[in-house]
């Protein structure tokens, strides 16, 4: 971008708002005409008046502090190095508000940081977008969901939506009467929301205030209220723009900014001389029907009036408290607290989505949420491997007791035995629609009569498919925490996630954290791996599924696959292989003699293999299908290598270098860990494989790309060297049916391992389903009586005078009398 900058004199800094129109021109990308502020180098924003992009020059001396400003009110497009990319949307601005940003204070933040002034379709923009925010909630109260709000015309106008007004449940449904049909109930003053003795387990202010100990062990911590890094962010950015904030009455710098980005009581007018002028007003609700509330939060997020969720868990009285909370030796990191702070920066817990880095303690986080509303809690994950994971770190990292904490699975349905607790399920056991067992039922039964003060939904991107969905209008939850690394889904219904769970409260930076020692540091590299001219030549005759597994069965591939494995054993590495494939999954893993897991591994034999994999000396790789992709914990793997892939699945690439991204204690030329996608050459493949790298490459990933692995010749025990043994596997690759040859097939599911109802065993006792292709050939079909008795295959057919009518024409005349037809 390039601007022009005035004469001086002609510039005051921050221009007026009459100045923030920039100059007419044709050429939409063509922004030299824009003015540029007279300390336009000290100012590390340029804003794009047309596709609202911001980009943000992360070389400027206050960049981390503006970057904390942007992420509270922009979509990250791209965060490379030295230059980052933001996007305005409305889901932006809808999360904005709902942390308490207001948008005249969202507008000077902007003109502050911006080296020209703002647009005035930015403007415009931010004020369309954000002045009916807030101004309606969905609340549970007894079971039952109100739709609440300070201004009975907003409601009003609610009811009258086709939509919504269909939704409601009217008086004369209700056992108590109440006079009219379209009248709205007067719940009462709210009261503004104190927030003083509000604690989150785990900060460290609380020690600095020297808090101590509280009586259930736990560490009383000091309220989120404390002036964040985002509050000295901003007030640095204003000094470095030479703003004084005095003309026309604005605050002065610290004021200003920690009324937006900062926690302050008296800024955020919840101390004892503010509140908020919408508490203070009566509020009026309706109620709405439970299975129709997802289709009004779609409705009302269509009409621009996305409603906020709000639990005030301090003043809940009705539903019972649980004693939990984090043990004395468990410390929150900063990046954590700050996203805390956004979930119960009012006092309230928000419902929304929090964005962190797969190795950056998401668990942590959510533990730490539940420790602070102090309600029954419903976590729900995506595997029983991961549920298990959950149970132990609630142990781990907090006091609850075994007896508040129970399972909910295939295998183990339990319910805990005080008056409030924890249970811990997938999304498939929670969302079968199927007929269930009877212990499972009862289960279900217990969960579906009582309301949840918290749901925390780990790998939250997968609520949005259509069977997953179904949990949140199943369960009665007073606030929601999605938890997730990668916020992308190719079937581009991410969106909905802003009206089924909530908007994205926080996001962090994956390469700043890295810098920091948080994460690990990782080097991505691309190996190119030519196909032998015998499977290139069966590649471009085959049909494009057996083309999958031929690129993915290439020799080069095995051999790369086994030089990289041997020289990261040699260097004392752990080491993961993921391949989509079961097939190739399989054939890999014999071949160099290694373990593997996939979805037809019974649990017992892949918590075995997991437990060899991070405690024996002598196991150093193992194999995994995408039953491994999400909520598996192996902090010691420090390498990972990808043989098959599902197509261009950004998810699923970001989801598998989280693998390896716990922080590593071994650092040797800036790199701790290792990931190698091996693509075959001159294939489809190498489309998909740039597809996939997309999002780590707009988090700040390099890929380096190698043609060639130097000694890999000279291995003596090389497989696959000799041309007849790479003819004799392509002949295997020939013959395998096309189950074995579906890429990306998995008979587990996307959602789980082995869960009720999804690809997995019942309770009743039926046979696990995900055996390999190889293995499990069988197959349900609908018939008949006469089918199973071999009727289906015999050559004579039923007297069914109706069915046979219809085959009266076909018939020689000399059969017709045989079945009386004329």
């Amino acid at each position: 971008m390039r601007g022009r900058n005035d004469h001086a004199g002609d510039s005051t800094g921050d221009e007026p708002d009459e100045a923030l129109t920039p100059p007419s021109h044709e050429d939409g990308g063509d922004f030299s005409l824009l003015p540029l502020k007279k300390d336009h180098a000290s100012r590390p924003l340029w804003i794009n008046p047309h596709n609202r992009h911001i980009i943000l020059e992360g070389f400027s001396p206050i960049a981390e502090q503006a970057m904390d400003f942007l992420v509270a009110i922009a979509e990250p497009v791209s965060r490379p190095a030295h230059i980052h990319e933001y996007q305005l949307t409305m889901y932006s601005l809808f999360a904005a508000v709902s942390v308490g940003l207001q948008p005249t204070d969202i507008l000077e933040v902007l003109n502050r940081l911006s080296k020209s002034p703002i647009p005035q379709s930015i403007v415009d923009f931010v004020l369309d977008n954000t002045k009916s925010f807030g101004k309606v909630k969905l609340v549970l109260k007894q079971n039952k969901y109100f739709i609440e709000s300070a201004h009975p015309d907003v409601l009003r106008m609610l009811l009258r939506d086709e939509v919504i007004g269909k939704a409601r449940i009217t008086e004369a449904e209700r056992s108590q009467q109440q006079n009219g049909n379209n009248r709205l109930e007067v719940l009462g003053r709210a009261a503004a929301p104190s927030r003083g003795n509000l604690v989150i387990p785990g900060t460290s202010g609380a020690r600095q205030a020297g808090q101590g100990v509280n009586g259930s062990g736990g560490i009383v911590r000091e309220p989120p209220g404390t002036k964040s890094a985002a509050s000295n962010a901003a007030a640095n950015a204003a000094a470095a723009s030479g703003d004084v904030g005095a003309a026309g009455g604005t605050l002065n710098d610290a004021d200003l900014f920690s009324s937006i980005i900062g926690m302050d009581d008296e800024a955020d007018g919840l101390g004892a001389s503010g509140g908020n002028e919408d508490e203070e007003d009566m509020v009026h609700s309706f109620e709405v029907r439970e299975e129709a509330t997802e289709e009004v939060r779609r409705r009302c997020n269509d009409i621009g009036y996305p409603m906020l969720e709000e639990y005030d868990f301090r003043n809940d009285h009705s539903n019972p408290d649980l004693e939990i909370d984090l043990k004395p030796v468990t410390q929150i990191r900063p990046y954590q607290e700050k996203s805390l702070s956004k979930m119960f920066g009012n006092g309230r817990a928000r419902s929304g989505i929090i964005v962190l880095p797969c190795g950056a303690g998401k668990t942590l986080v959510g533990i730490t949420a539940a420790c602070t509303i102090k309600k029954s809690c419903l976590v729900l994950a995506t595997s029983s491997v991961s549920v298990m994971q959950w149970k132990r770190e609630f142990m781990q990292w907090s006091n609850i007791q075994d007896h508040q904490i129970s399972v909910f699975t295939a295998d183990q349905k339990e319910k805990f035995t005080s008056a409030a607790g924890i249970v811990v399920s997938t999304y498939s056991m929670v969302a079968n629609t199927g007929k269930r067992s009877h212990s499972s039922q009862k289960m279900m039964n217990f969960l579906e009569s009582r309301e949840w003060g918290f749901i925390l939904l780990d790998e939250v991107h997968v609520v949005p498919a259509s069977m997953f969905r179904r949990v949140l209008t199943k369960i009665k939850a007073h606030s929601k925490l999605g938890l997730t690394a990668t916020l992308v889904r190719e079937d581009e219904k991410i969106d909905e996630l802003n009206f089924l769970v909530g908007p994205k409260l926080y996001e962090a930076n994956w390469m700043d954290l890295a810098a920091k020692g948080h994460i690990a540091t990782v080097q991505c590299a691309e190996v190119w791996c030519p196909m032998t001219p015998e499977f290139y030549r069966e590649y471009l005759r085959e049909k494009s599924r057996k083309r999958m597994l031929l690129y993915c069965m290439n020799p080069n591939k095995f051999q790369a696959c086994q030089f990289l494995i041997n020289y990261h054993e040699n260097r004392g590495d752990k080491i993961i292989v993921f391949s989509d494939n079961v097939y190739a999954l399989e054939a890999y893993a014999k071949k160099l003699n290694k373990l593997f897991i996939h979805g037809g591994i019974p649990q017992t034999e892949r918590m075995r293999v997991l437990q060899h994999f991070q405690h024996n000396p002598t196991i150093n790789t193992i194999f995994l299908s995408k039953v491994g992709d999400t909520s598996i914990d192996l902090p010691e793997a420090t390498c990972l290598i990808q043989i098959s892939s599902h197509f261009g699945s950004r998810r699923q690439e970001a989801q598998r270098l989280g693998r390896i991204l716990r922080a590593k204690r071994r650092s040797e030329d800036g790199f701790n860990a290792f990931f190698y996608s091996l693509v075959s050459t001159d294939t489809s493949e190498m489309y998909y494989s740039s597809r996939r790298q997309a999002f780590l490459v707009s988090q700040g990933y390099a890929y380096r790309c190698i043609t060639k692995l130097t000694g890999l010749q000279e291995m003596d025990d090389l497989i696959l060297k000799t041309r007849e043994e790479q003819i004799e596997l392509l002949q295997s690759v020939l013959i395998a049916n096309d189950s074995a040859a579906d890429v990306g097939k998995d008979m587990a599911g996307a959602g789980g391992w082995e869960e009720e109802g999804y690809g997995g065993a019942s309770s009743s006792g039926n046979r696990r389903i995900g055996a390999a292709p190889s293995s499990f050939k069988a197959k349900r079909s609908t018939g008949t009586l006469d089918a199973l008795s071999g009727a289906g295959t015999m050559s004579y057919v039923e007297r069914n005078k109706s069915a046979n009518r219809t085959l009266a024409k076909e018939r020689h005349p000399i059969f017709k009398k045989h079945y009386n037809q004329k």
